[in-house]
C-alpha cells in the first residue's frame, strides 16, 4: 500500500511502496517504472520478467530489510525511486552492521534536474536519523550518478569493474595446463567440486573458511562491517533459484580440511547465455603457486560442459586487485563498465540538503 507523505498540492510527492500490501494497480505502475529505469540504466541488457521481479520483492529476506521509496510528479507518474537496505535487528553481527545503510535508486532521464533526487535523499536522511545510521553507501556506474554523488559531498571509497569474457575465445590448452599445475602432486591438494547445489551440511562447515577468504578481498577505503558468508543467505538464495531455475557451482582446493583456494559461480535461467563468476580467492600462504588459475580453469570447463548455451562469463573485480585482473586478462576478460562505491554521513548529507530548493526541504512537512 502507498502511504502519501506530501500534500496533494505539492508538485512532487513521496510514497512508501510495501510489496506485501501494494494493490494490483500500484504493482502495475511500479513494474512499468522499473522496466523503464532498467532500460535507461542498462541499455541492451536482458531484464527479468515482471513476475520474477514481483516475486523477488515479496520474498522474505532473513538478514536484511529493504525500504522502497517512490517519487511521483504532479500527474501521479512515477519519476524516481530509492531503495535502502539495512541489517535486520536480532540477526548475527547486527551491531557491526547497525551503522550502515546500502542505497540504490535513481530518477527517470526525462525528469532529472527537478530536485527529485534531493527529495529522495531527504527520505534517506530521515531513515538514518530515525534508526541511528551513520554511513550510507551507494554503488554507481553511470557518469551522472558519479557527478551527483560527488556534488552531495559523498566520498568515493572503492572502485571496481565488471569484466566480461567470451567462452568462444577460451584457450583449452591453457585451461588444461592451469588445472594440471594447480593439481600437481607436489602441492598435496585435493579437489572438491559441487555442481547445481552445495549440500547445506557441507556449506555449514565452509562458512568460516570462505568468510576468511572473502574478508581478505580488497575494498580500498570502504567503511564496512565484516564481510561474511552466512548460511541463511544461502537458504534464501537457493529457494530463489529453485523457483526460477539456476545452479550454484563451487570448486575447492583443500589442504587437509582447510581451504587453499576457492572459485564459485552461478548460472541463472533468466540469463541462460551467461555465467556469473562470484568469489575467486586463495589463502595467503598458498599464493603464487597458480591455484587461482587452476580453480578458474576447473570452473570454466565445468560450466561449459553443463550449459552448452553459455557464451559469456561475467565477473566483478576491484580495480586494485592487480593479480586477479592479470589472470582475467589472460583468460580474455575485458572491462564492460566501471563502478564506484561512495559513502556519506548524516551531517554531510544534512549540509547538502540545506542548500537545495525549499520544495526539497519541505517535502516531508
Amino acid at each position: 500500500m502507498l502511504e502519501s507523505r506530501a500534500a496533494d498540492a505539492r508538485p512532487l510527492s513521496i510514497s512508501v511502496f510495501d510489496p506485501q500490501r501494494a494493490t494490483a494497480e500500484e504493482w502495475a505502475q511500479a513494474l512499468a517504472y522499473w522496466r523503464l529505469r532498467h532500460t535507461e540504466d542498462h541499455p541492451g541488457e536482458p531484464r527479468p520478467d515482471d513476475a520474477h521481479t514481483a516475486q523477488n520483492m515479496r520474498q522474505y529476506t532473513p538478514l536484511h530489510v529493504v525500504h522502497h521509496i517512490l517519487a511521483r510528479d504532479a500527474h501521479g507518474n512515477l519519476v524516481g525511486g530509492l531503495y535502502m537496505g539495512v541489517r535486520r535487528e536480532g540477526t548475527p553481527d547486527y551491531e557491526a552492521h547497525a551503522p550502515f545503510v546500502n542505497v540504490s535508486g535513481g530518477v527517470r532521464q526525462s525528469s532529472r534536474r527537478q530536485g527529485i533526487a534531493s527529495l529522495l535523499l531527504c527520505e534517506l536522511l530521515a531513515l538514518m536519523d530515525a534508526e541511528g545510521k551513520t554511513t550510507a553507501t551507494f554503488n554507481v556506474h553511470l557518469p551522472e550518478g558519479h557527478a551527483f554523488l560527488a556534488a552531495t559531498g559523498a566520498a568515493e571509497k572503492h572502485r571496481s569493474m565488471e569484466n566480461r569474457m567470451a567462452f568462444a575465445d577460451l584457450d583449452d590448452d591453457a585451461l588444461a595446463r592451469w588445472r594440471a599445475e594447480a593439481l600437481a602432486p607436489s602441492h598435496g591438494l585435493r579437489l572438491e567440486i559441487h555442481a547445481g547445489r552445495v549440500p547445506f551440511e557441507r556449506l555449514a562447515t565452509l562458512m568460516a573458511p570462505l568468510s576468511a577468504l572473502l574478508e581478505d578481498a580488497p575494498t580500498t577505503g570502504l567503511a564496512r562491517p565484516p564481510m561474511r558468508f552466512e548460511l541463511e543467505d544461502f537458504r534464501a538464495w537457493y529457494a530463489e533459484i529453485d523457483r526460477r531455475g539456476g545452479e550454484h557451482f563451487l570448486v575447492l582446493l583443500l589442504d587437509g580440511d582447510g581451504v587453499a583456494a576457492v572459485c564459485d559461480a552461478s548460472w541463472n535461467q533468466l540469463y541462460p547465455d551467461r555465467m556469473f563468476q562470484r568469489l575467486t580467492a586463495v589463502a595467503r600462504h598458498w599464493r603464487g603457486k597458480g591455484l587461482a588459475k587452476g580453480v578458474k580453469a576447473v570452473m570454466l570447463q565445468l560450466v561449459r560442459e553443463r550449459h552448452l548455451g553459455v557464451v559469456m562469463a561475467v565477473t566483478q573485480n576491484a580495480e586494485v586487485n592487480a593479480p586477479m585482473l592479470a589472470i582475467n586478462r589472460q583468460l580474455g576478460f575485458a572491462p564492460h563498465r566501471h563502478d564506484a562505491a561512495y559513502q556519506i554521513g548524516t551531517e554531510s548529507l544534512r549540509t547538502f540538503l540545506s542548500t537545495r530548493s525549499p520544495a526539497s526541504r519541505e517535502a516531508r512537512a
